[in-house]
C-alpha cells in the first residue's frame, strides 16, 4: 500500500458528513460572485450587443447613440483592447469579433450606472452586417468539408480483416444531441483595479489560473498583475472551465478603462445563447460479432460538432475515442475522429468530457444488435465485459477489471433482476398498451486529464500559533463537495479535529499555475497536494514533540488533537506543541505539491496509458412506457459504484445520484433545438429557457432509487485510497435509455430491433414503438 493511499486508524476521511457550506446554501448566506456587487461601491454594469445573424461580417459599428442614453459610461470595442483581442487559448475566439460566427455572438459591450441603462445603451448601438452562408448542423458541415483542429486515428488489430471474417456484421449511423449545462448560477465576473494598477477579478470559474492568463493577455499585462478569486460556483459541470475567461476579461478591461468596478452577469437567455454546450456527435459504424455474441471488431468514425471555435473540442474528441469501448473488450478496433466547424456556440467541456459520447456509440450498437443476434441485451453486455488481463484499444491495461463483474453481480442480486425480468414478461403479455423493460449497463471511465501536464496540483497550508489551521488549494467548489473532502484530508493528515481547520477561497495569488477543477480529478490532485503540505508540517511538529517527550520522532503519534508516544506516558495538546514549535522558530506553514505518476500518452499515435485508474459502476433501470403517447415512468434504479475508499460517503452518494439524473436528462429529456430553416431565424437556438428546454425534475425521479458504494475497493496510489466520483456516474444513465429501447421493442414481435433517437423524448419513444408495432401488422399481413 502506498503512503499516499494509506489511511490512519483514526481518520476524519471516510466519515459521512454534510457539505461544508450546506447550512449557508439553504439559509441564503452563501456568497456567490454576483452577491459581492452589493458590497462594492460605484459598480458599473455590462451588457452585450448581440448579433441577430448566424454568420455575418460586421461592416459598420456606430456606438455614439449609446452615449445618448442616460447612465451609459462607456462602450467597449476592439479599439479599446491594449493587449490581444482574443478570449481563448487557441487564439481563435476574438473578444470583439469583426465576423459574427453564431446567432447571439456579442459584438461589443456597454457599461452603465445601472443594468437597465446598459441594456438600453446596447439596444441603441447601431451595427451593419453583411450576411454570410452558415452551417447549422453537423451533417451540413460534413457535406461541406468544414472541419477544424486536428483529426485523430485510433487503431488496434486488423478491424477490416476481422469484419470480413466475422459471423455477423452490422452497420449504421447514429447522431445524438448535446446538452445545456443550465447551472443555477449563470456566468458572472466582478473586476476592480487598486491604486497600484493590480487587477482583481472575482469570477465564477472552474479554472482561475487560465482566467488569470486570458485577462492578462487581453490587458497586455504579466500574470502577476492579475489576481483571480473564485468563492464558489452555483454549478459548473464543465461549462465554466473555458468559457468564463472572456467575460472576466470584459469586466477587467472595463474596470481598467473607467477606474471603477465592473460587474458582468449574464441573464439566463444570454447565458444559454452565448455559452457552449456538450458536443453533439455524428457516428458511422460497422461492428462484427462471432457466433457466441462476442464483439470482435469495430470500425467507427466520430464527428464532434465543435461549433464556431475549437475551445476544448480536441481533447473532448480524444476522450470520446478512448472511451468508445466503454467496459467491453474489443480485440480489433479502428476509430477515426474529426471536429466539425458549425455556426453555433463554441461547444465545450461537460461532465464526462467526451467519454459519454464515445460510450453511447457502443451502447447503441449493443442495444440495436442484441435482438438481431438472438440475445437478451443484458446477457450480450455481460459476456463482452472486460476481464482481468485485458487492455484497452489504446494499450492501457484494465486494472481491477474484476470490479466490473463485482458491480454487475451485486446489482443483479441486490436488485432481484432475474425475478423482476420474469415479472416484466408477465406484465407485458397481459398489457397490450403498456410495456415495461429492465436494462443493465456498465461504466468504465478513465481518471486523469488527457493532457498530462494538467495532472498536477498545489496547496498552501498555514498552522497558526493557537493551533488553528488554514488551507488553500487550487481546486474550485461548484457544489460538488470538493472543499468538504479537502477539509477532511487536512484534518486526517495533521491528526486534528475537523473544527480546527478552515478553508480559504481559491485564489491565484495563493496557489499558482493550477489546473481546472475538471476531469473528476479535483479531489485526487488537490487532496494529494494538501496531504503533502500537511505531512511537511506534521513531520516538523513530531520533531518538537519528540524532544518534549524524550522519544524518537518516529514514535510520536498525533490523533484528534492529542500528541503522545507509542508507550504510556505524557499526553501533549496540539496547540501547546504548535506554540512550542513557533518559539523554536520552526516553520508552521508549507506549500504542497502533487503530480500524478505513471502517465504517458502519445496524442498523435493515440497510444499509451493516459489514465491513473478506471472508475467502475453498473446500473439497472426499469421503465414503463405508454403505447399511446410514448410517455414513460422510471420505476426503479439500482446502482453499485466504485469510489475506492470513500473520502466522504454522503458527498459521494450525492454525486452518484446527481450524475445519474443529469445523464438521464441528457439521454431522455434535454432537447437542444436550433432553427435549421432558411428563414430569418436560421441558426437561432429555440430552446432558450426552462420553459422550452426540459430539465429533470422531481416527476422524473425513479420511484425506487437504490445506490450503494462498492466495498473493499481500495485504490492504491490515490489519496487515502479513494477514487474520483464527479463524472463516471453520469454514464450509468445509459441503462434508462436502453430500457426505453427494450420497452419500445416489446410492442413488436420477438427479436425486434429498435433504433432510438437521442434524446429519447416521449415523442422519440412513441415513434420507435410505433415502428415496432407496425412490424407486427406487417408480419400479420395487415
Amino acid at each position: 500500500m502506498s503512503s499516499l493511499s494509506e489511511r490512519p486508524p483514526v481518520a476524519v476521511v471516510g466519515v459521512p458528513m454534510p457539505h461544508e457550506s450546506a447550512a449557508l446554501h439553504v439559509t441564503g448566506h452563501a456568497l456567490y460572485t454576483d452577491d459581492l456587487v452589493q458590497r462594492t461601491r460605484d459598480v458599473l454594469h455590462a451588457f452585450p450587443v448581440q448579433s441577430p445573424h448566424t454568420h455575418a461580417r460586421v461592416t459598420a459599428l456606430r456606438v455614439k447613440p449609446a452615449y445618448d442614453v442616460p447612465g451609459v459610461v462607456r462602450v467597449l470595442t476592439a479599439e479599446d483592447v491594449p493587449g490581444v483581442n482574443d478570449a481563448g487559448v487557441k487564439h481563435d475566439e476574438p473578444l470583439f469579433p469583426s465576423e459574427v460566427m453564431f446567432h447571439g455572438h456579442a459584438i461589443c459591450w456597454v457599461l452603465a450606472e445601472t443594468l437597465e441603462a446598459a441594456r438600453l445603451g446596447a439596444a441603441a448601438v447601431e451595427v451593419d452586417y453583411e450576411p454570410l452562408e452558415s452551417l447549422v448542423t453537423v451533417r451540413e458541415a460534413i457535406a461541406a468539408g468544414s472541419f477544424q483542429g486536428t483529426g485523430r486515428h485510433l487503431e488496434r488489430g486488423d478491424a477490416e480483416s476481422a469484419l470480413a471474417a466475422a459471423a455477423h456484421v452490422f452497420e449504421g449511423e447514429f447522431e445524438f444531441a448535446g446538452q445545456e449545462h443550465f447551472y443555477l448560477e449563470t456566468h458572472a465576473a466582478l473586476a476592480h483595479v487598486d491604486e497600484g494598477g493590480q487587477i482583481f477579478v472575482q469570477s465564477s470559474t472552474q479554472h482561475p489560473s487560465e482566467t488569470q492568463e486570458i485577462v492578462a493577455h487581453v490587458l497586455g499585462l504579466a500574470s502577476h498583475a492579475v489576481t483571480v478569486q473564485c468563492l464558489r460556483m452555483g454549478g459548473g459541470f464543465g461549462g465554466k472551465e473555458m468559457q468564463p475567461h472572456g467575460f472576466a476579461a470584459i469586466a477587467a478591461l472595463g474596470s481598467t478603462l473607467t477606474g471603477r468596478p465592473v460587474r458582468l452577469r449574464l441573464n439566463r437567455t444570454q447565458d444559454v445563447t452565448m455559452s457552449g454546450k456538450r458536443h453533439g456527435f455524428h457516428s458511422g459504424w460497422k461492428a462484427g460479432f462471432d457466433d457466441e455474441g462476442h464483439l470482435v471488431a469495430l470500425d467507427a468514425t466520430l464527428t464532434a460538432d465543435g461549433g464556431w471555435s475549437l475551445d476544448l473540442s480536441e481533447p473532448v474528441l480524444a476522450r470520446a475515442m478512448c472511451h468508445i469501448d466503454n467496459a467491453y473488450s474489443i480485440p480489433n478496433v479502428r476509430v477515426d475522429g474529426q471536429i466539425a466547424k458549425t455556426n453555433k456556440t463554441s461547444q465545450t467541456a461537460f461532465r464526462g468530457f467526451g467519454g459519454p459520447q464515445g460510450m453511447l456509440v457502443v451502447e447503441d450498437i449493443l442495444g440495436r444488435c442484441a435482438p438481431l443476434l438472438g440475445y437478451d441485451a443484458m446477457e450480450l453486455r455481460h459476456r463482452n465485459l472486460y476481464k482481468p488481463g485485458d487492455s484497452t484499444p489504446y494499450g492501457q491495461p484494465v486494472r481491477h477489471a474484476d470490479r466490473l463483474e463485482a458491480c454487475w453481480s451485486q446489482v443483479s442480486a441486490g436488485g432481484d433482476v432475474e425475478q423482476r425480468k420474469a415479472e416484466i414478461s408477465e406484465f407485458n403479455a397481459s398489457h397490450p398498451h403498456r410495456k415495461r423493460a429492465l436494462a443493465m449497463t456498465p461504466v468504465k471511465f478513465g481518471i486523469s486529464f488527457n493532457l498530462t501536464a494538467f495532472n498536477q496540483a498545489g496547496a498552501l497550508v498555514h498552522v497558526y500559533k493557537d493551533g488553528s489551521v488554514l488551507i488553500n488549494h487550487g481546486g474550485t467548489e461548484m457544489g460538488q463537495g470538493l472543499h468538504t473532502k479537502m477539509l477532511q484530508v487536512a484534518a486526517t493528515t495533521l491528526g486534528v479535529p475537523l473544527a480546527r481547520v478552515r478553508l480559504a477561497p481559491t485564489r491565484t495569488d495563493k496557489v499558482p499555475n493550477t489546473s481546472a477543477t475538471a476531469a473528476s480529478s479535483g479531489a485526487d490532485l488537490n487532496g494529494a497536494a494538501i496531504k503533502n503540505a500537511c505531512e511537511q508540517i506534521r513531520e516538523r511538529l513530531e520533531q518538537v514533540a519528540a524532544g518534549r517527550l524524550g522519544i524518537s520522532p518516529h514514535d510520536v503519534r498525533i490523533s484528534d488533537g492529542v500528541i503522545r508516544g507509542l508507550s504510556e506516558g505524557e499526553d501533549l495538546r496540539w496547540e501547546d506543541v504548535v506554540n512550542a514549535a513557533y518559539h523554536q522558530r520552526v516553520q508552521l506553514w508549507a506549500a504542497g505539491f502533487y503530480r500524478t505518476e505513471g502517465l504517458h500518452w502519445d496524442a498523435n499515435a493515440m497510444r499509451g496509458e493516459p489514465f491513473k485508474y478506471f472508475a467502475y459502476g453498473v446500473a439497472a433501470a426499469e421503465v414503463e412506457v405508454d403505447g399511446f403517447s410514448g410517455a414513460y415512468t422510471l420505476r426503479q434504479v439500482d446502482i453499485v459504484h466504485d469510489v475506492g475508499d470513500s473520502l466522504s460517503p454522503l458527498i459521494d452518494l450525492g454525486q452518484i445520484e446527481g450524475g445519474f439524473v443529469q445523464g438521464t436528462g441528457w439521454l431522455t429529456l434535454e432537447d437542444l433545438r436550433w432553427d435549421e430553416s432558411n428563414g430569418p431565424n436560421r441558426g437561432r437556438l429555440a430552446t432558450q429557457a426552462a420553459s422550452t428546454y426540459k430539465l429533470p425534475s422531481f416527476s422524473e425521479m425513479p420511484e425506487v432509487f437504490n445506490v450503494r458504494l462498492l466495498e473493499k475497493a481500495h485504490e492504491d496510489g490515490a489519496v487515502y485510497g479513494s477514487k474520483a466520483v464527479g463524472e463516471p456516474p453520469l454514464m450509468l444513465a445509459f441503462s434508462v435509455r436502453e430500457a426505453l429501447r427494450q420497452a419500445a421493442a416489446a410492442f413488436g414481435p420477438a427479436g425486434t430491433s429498435v433504433d432510438l433517437a437521442s434524446p429519447a423524448t416521449p415523442e422519440a419513444v412513441y415513434w420507435a414503438l410505433d415502428r415496432a408495432r407496425s412490424s407486427v401488422l406487417t408480419a400479420s399481413g395487415v
